[in-house]
């Protein structure tokens, strides 16, 4: 096996919406860039596929918005819940002051793929496939590169900055050895797909009542469905057997009964285990972690992906010029998570507050009433404007500074 080496202003690991957005970003400020992904493509399954309003905000601040929009896609314009036999608007995002006043549904891996496309035009960005990082290189007490493994050989990294956007089981984080504080979740996400009808709702589904939650977002020809089970229940649930949930969806979403055959058994199902977290500090000299990496977010909402490229869009415009100089200090470092780090507690603090209030304390418990929160909403509508807001653009919106801005 031969070992290579390379020197960049800044190495990315992870190609997730932070990492490929930072990438791109940077690249097109002029920044010498390389983002390595370990696996060999995009195309990871049960991921979340919501674009939200301010992502194509800043597409469209790029140039990028009609194009990125040919690709297949359909639009959530208000997101609705079911709570028993009641269903109520809780977001309506055609008031928001942008653009594109809907959130896109697309698979996360034609995101991604476009993100990669747009950066590849750039001759500062170098994607590498297949590339793992095992280890941070570190010189007098800075983080000066990464280990990684690919299957031509060993590959020497060094770098100014090196930048972990690889997501909720960071190797990053884990190697620089940055303390994670965990909010807790009451609950896991059981995913899986039924196929879609063409007189099929548009909008994304939420549905709640007797003890359970059923999510589905709309991919075209199939649904991606989410059924929300207490957290640590799974063995519980299977030995309940795959009709209890066969009928649990029936319940939840009637017009989904005859398909809910097309789950034969245990195996038709991905779970994933819900988490919230954050780091009480995102860097040491030479390494920041942003994203996922930084804050694992809840399901909740979908915004996780959102919030990840807005921390990509800070952070080019904070530190382009500091990389392009060779300049990063800890103090820059220190302003890009002061920034980004309030509108992050704010998020989780609300997923939290929904947890405890709507998860735990109304649905898993078996209540069918609608929570006062979305009373509230269903009785005075232009109340649902606060949570599109929140949903569709978040606390603090960045926006991107052209190259010659930075």
């Amino acid at each position: 096996m031969t070992t290579d080496k390379l020197q960049r202003a800044c190495c990315i690991v992870g190609g997730g919406p932070a990492g490929m957005m930072a990438g791109l970003l940077l690249a097109r400020a002029g920044v010498r860039v390389l983002v390595l992904e370990k696996h060999i493509d995009f195309l990871h399954d049960f991921r979340g596929d919501t674009v939200h309003p301010s992502t194509l905000e800043i597409l469209d601040q790029l140039g990028l918005y009609e194009k990125f929009l040919e690709r297949p896609h359909t639009k959530a314009y208000r997101l609705r819940g079911r709570f028993g036999s009641l269903e109520t608007t809780f977001a309506d995002f055609t008031y928001l002051p942008v653009r594109a006043k809907f959130v896109a549904l697309m698979p996360q891996w034609d995101f991604l793929d476009f993100l990669a496309a747009e950066a590849r035009r750039h001759p500062n960005f170098d994607l590498r496939m297949e590339a793992e990082v095992t280890a941070l290189r570190t010189a007098d007490g800075k983080v000066v590169g990464a280990d990684v493994r690919t299957p031509e050989g060993r590959l020497d990294v060094l770098c100014d900055l090196v930048l972990g956007c690889d997501g909720r089981h960071s190797t990053v984080r884990r190697e620089a050895g940055l303390r994670v504080q965990d909010l807790g979740a009451p609950m896991d996400v059981l995913w899986f797909r039924l196929s879609r009808k063409a007189t099929d709702p548009e909008e994304p589904v939420g549905s709640f009542g007797a003890g359970h939650i059923l999510v589905g977002i709309n991919r075209g020809d199939y649904w991606q469905c989410g059924f929300v089970i207490a957290k640590g229940s799974l063995e519980a649930v299977k030995a309940q057997g795959v009709d209890t949930i066969r009928s649990a969806i029936v319940r939840l979403a009637p017009f989904l009964a005859d398909r809910t055959g097309e789950i034969r058994s245990f195996d038709d199902f991905k779970q994933l285990t819900v988490g919230v977290d954050r780091l009480t500090k995102w860097h040491k000299p030479g390494v920041l972690c942003i994203g996922d990496a930084a804050h694992t977010m809840s399901p909740i909402g979908g915004v996780g992906i959102n919030l990840a490229i807005q921390d990509a869009v800070a952070t080019a415009n904070l530190l382009a010029e500091k990389l392009r100089t060779g300049a990063v200090s800890v103090d820059d470092l220190r302003k890009l998570q002061a920034r980004r780090e309030w509108p992050t507690r704010l998020i989780q603090a609300m997923q939290v507050f929904i947890h405890r209030r709507v998860v735990t304390g109304q649905t898993l418990r078996g209540k069918n009433s609608l929570p006062i929160l979305f009373r509230l909403l269903k009785w005075f509508p232009i109340l649902r404007q606060i949570p599109a807001r929140f949903i569709g653009v978040g606390p603090r919106p960045e926006h991107f500074r052209s190259p010659s801005a930075i």
